[in-house]
């Protein structure tokens, strides 16, 4: 495995992600990171956890779990991309980065519908800090909600 794509070797494991919207916690989910076909590909599955108290209506009808992303490298470039997949049968592929305990991805999701996400890790390597923002034109953007992930194993 290269020494670029060592850099994702920090989401392998098992993780709780925490989704804050409003200072409220609004769902939970469980995330697998592994190596697949001997280090080439870093494959995460997401399902999510039972609706909580505060869990709006909405979150729960419009659930984007299960999830799968596959992480990838482009080596002439040295871009990563992540390619996602959903419950909802939606696919989109983004750009990826991962520098200095920052992870960060980003794309225009349909028309007038750009998001972005940026997440920083603890200096242990066990929480993931971040957050999902959404902008109509790519440019202003608004926090959509925070994530929290905190590594289990």
């Amino acid at each position: 495995m290269g020494d670029v794509l060592r850099r994702l070797d920090v989401l392998v494991g098992e993780w709780q992600m925490e989704a804050i919207s409003g200072g409220t916690p609004v769902a939970r989910s469980r995330s697998v990171f592994e190596w697949m076909d001997g280090g080439m590909f870093l494959v995460q599955h997401a399902v999510a956890e039972p609706p909580l108290p505060t869990t709006p209506p909405e979150w729960v009808t419009h659930s984007p779990f299960p999830i799968t992303t596959v992480m990838s490298l482009d080596d002439m470039s040295g871009q990563f991309y992540l390619n996602y997949a959903d419950g909802r049968d939606v696919h989109r592929v983004y750009p990826m980065t991962m520098e200095n305990g920052v992870w960060k991805f980003w794309g225009q999701a349909g028309p007038e519908f750009y998001q972005r996400f940026t997440g920083t890790f603890s200096a242990d390597g066990k929480t993931i800090a971040g957050r999902i923002e959404q902008a109509r034109d790519g440019e202003h953007w608004e926090t959509d909600f925070e994530q929290v992930y905190t590594k289990l194993k």
